[in-house]
């Protein structure tokens, strides 16, 4: 995952300190210099709240397009939306749970838990399952109705 150089780039260009993102992200300094350099990993709450700061998308910051966001992008994620994503998603491409589990070296009770809503997605599942599949992370987490990124 590169979201921390494109964090760096987007406060960099701004021209506006850790300390101001921090703030706006609710989070301690110290904490965000951890995300930026990725020494800790980005919680999806918090990597959304980074892409509506800087108003660009999830797979901006990810590095899966050069676009900075797409048209009617929400703001909010839906985990409820976006579990029901992965399913439809998973079952359209006739993949089981064993098999897209394996693809992106996760267990199967993670696409299970994912899938009922027990948990949310978490940012390493949801680079791997995107990157492998070449599938948006806004679509996946209903910020955008936009499967696939754009070039």
């Amino acid at each position: 995952m590169n979201y921390g150089e494109k964090l760096k780039y987007l406060r960099d260009y701004d021209l506006i300190s850790q300390r101001e993102v921090a703030e706006a992200l609710g989070i301690a300094r110290s904490s965000y210099n951890q995300f930026e350099q990725q020494y800790d990993i980005m919680p999806i709450k918090r990597l959304n709240q980074a892409a509506n700061f800087f108003n660009v998308s999830i797979d901006y910051l990810f590095g899966f397009t050069e676009k900075l966001n797409y048209p009617q992008n929400k703001e909010e994620i839906n985990m409820e939306l976006a579990s029901k994503r992965l399913k439809s998603w998973r079952k359209l491409h006739k993949l089981t749970q064993v098999k897209l589990a394996k693809s992106i070296k996760a267990t199967p009770s993670v696409i299970i838990q994912h899938e009922s809503k027990r948990t949310t997605l978490g940012t390493p599942f949801l680079y791997d399952l995107c990157k492998t599949y070449n599938l948006s992370a806004d679509y996946l987490l209903g910020k955008s109705d936009i499967e696939k990124p754009s070039k």
